[in-house]
Protein backbone atom coordinates (compact mmCIF):
# COMPACT_ATOMS: atom_id res chain seq x y z
CA UNK A 1 0.00 0.00 0.00
CA UNK A 2 1.29 3.43 -0.92
CA UNK A 3 0.55 6.73 0.77
CA UNK A 4 -2.08 7.58 -1.87
CA UNK A 5 -3.85 4.26 -1.21
CA UNK A 6 -3.81 4.93 2.52
CA UNK A 7 -5.29 8.40 2.00
CA UNK A 8 -8.04 6.95 -0.21
CA UNK A 9 -8.97 4.28 2.35
CA UNK A 10 -9.05 6.71 5.27
CA UNK A 11 -11.15 9.12 3.23
CA UNK A 12 -13.63 6.40 2.26
CA UNK A 13 -13.94 5.00 5.79
CA UNK A 14 -14.30 8.36 7.57
CA UNK A 15 -16.00 10.53 4.96
CA UNK A 16 -13.29 13.18 5.38
CA UNK A 17 -12.17 14.79 2.10
CA UNK A 18 -8.91 13.42 0.68
CA UNK A 19 -7.23 16.82 0.86
CA UNK A 20 -7.88 17.04 4.61
CA UNK A 21 -6.60 13.49 5.16
CA UNK A 22 -3.45 14.33 3.16
CA UNK A 23 -2.80 17.48 5.20
CA UNK A 24 -3.32 15.57 8.45
CA UNK A 25 -1.00 12.71 7.45
CA UNK A 26 1.70 15.09 6.26
CA UNK A 27 1.46 17.02 9.55
CA UNK A 28 1.79 13.76 11.49
CA UNK A 29 4.83 12.64 9.48
CA UNK A 30 6.49 16.04 9.95
CA UNK A 31 5.81 16.00 13.69
CA UNK A 32 7.27 12.49 14.03
CA UNK A 33 10.41 13.56 12.14
CA UNK A 34 10.79 16.78 14.14
CA UNK A 35 10.24 15.07 17.48
CA UNK A 36 12.71 12.27 16.76
CA UNK A 37 15.31 14.72 15.45
CA UNK A 38 15.05 16.55 18.80
CA UNK A 39 15.90 13.32 20.62
CA UNK A 40 12.42 12.61 21.98
CA UNK A 41 10.51 9.36 21.52
CA UNK A 42 6.82 9.04 20.62
CA UNK A 43 4.65 6.44 22.35
CA UNK A 44 1.23 5.57 20.87
CA UNK A 45 -0.67 3.11 23.05
CA UNK A 46 -1.91 0.06 21.16
CA UNK A 47 0.12 0.96 18.06
CA UNK A 48 3.81 1.29 18.92
CA UNK A 49 6.71 3.60 19.64
CA UNK A 50 8.83 5.72 17.35
CA UNK A 51 12.25 5.76 18.98
CA UNK A 52 15.85 6.71 18.26
CA UNK A 53 18.53 4.06 18.56
CA UNK A 54 22.19 4.79 19.20
CA UNK A 55 24.68 3.16 16.86
CA UNK A 56 28.21 2.83 18.20
CA UNK A 57 31.24 4.11 16.33
CA UNK A 58 32.85 1.51 14.08
CA UNK A 59 35.35 1.01 11.30
CA UNK A 60 33.86 0.60 7.84
CA UNK A 61 35.53 -0.04 4.51
CA UNK A 62 35.44 1.82 1.20
CA UNK A 63 35.79 -1.16 -1.14
CA UNK A 64 36.45 0.97 -4.24
CA UNK A 65 39.53 2.61 -2.69
CA UNK A 66 40.32 -0.26 -0.29
CA UNK A 67 40.53 2.20 2.61
CA UNK A 68 39.30 1.87 6.18
CA UNK A 69 36.80 4.58 7.12
CA UNK A 70 35.77 5.53 10.64
CA UNK A 71 32.00 5.74 11.04
CA UNK A 72 31.18 7.95 14.04
CA UNK A 73 28.57 7.22 16.68
CA UNK A 74 25.12 8.23 15.41
CA UNK A 75 21.39 7.82 15.98
CA UNK A 76 18.85 6.17 13.70
CA UNK A 77 15.04 6.22 13.78
CA UNK A 78 13.24 2.97 14.61
CA UNK A 79 9.72 1.70 15.19
CA UNK A 80 8.82 -0.75 17.95
CA UNK A 81 5.30 -2.16 17.51
CA UNK A 82 2.99 -2.59 20.50
CA UNK A 83 2.06 -6.10 21.66
CA UNK A 84 -1.49 -5.68 20.32
CA UNK A 85 -0.12 -4.68 16.92
CA UNK A 86 2.20 -7.70 16.82
CA UNK A 87 -0.65 -10.04 17.76
CA UNK A 88 -2.81 -8.70 14.88
CA UNK A 89 -0.02 -9.24 12.36
CA UNK A 90 0.63 -12.76 13.68
CA UNK A 91 -2.94 -13.67 12.71
CA UNK A 92 -2.05 -12.97 9.06
CA UNK A 93 -2.27 -16.11 6.93
CA UNK A 94 -0.64 -14.94 3.68
CA UNK A 95 1.10 -11.90 2.23
CA UNK A 96 -0.60 -10.28 -0.76
CA UNK A 97 1.33 -10.79 -3.98
CA UNK A 98 1.02 -7.20 -5.29
CA UNK A 99 3.14 -5.75 -2.47
CA UNK A 100 6.55 -4.51 -3.57
CA UNK A 101 9.26 -6.28 -1.63
CA UNK A 102 7.08 -9.25 -0.67
CA UNK A 103 8.93 -12.51 -1.26
CA UNK A 104 11.51 -10.92 -3.56
CA UNK A 105 14.55 -12.99 -4.35
CA UNK A 106 17.90 -11.25 -4.02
Amino acid sequence: MRKADLINQISEKTGIPKVDVLVTLEAMFKEVKDTLSEGENIYIRGFGSFITKKRAAKIGRNIKKNVAVEIPEHYIPAFKPAKEFVQEVKKLKTVKEDQPGADEEL
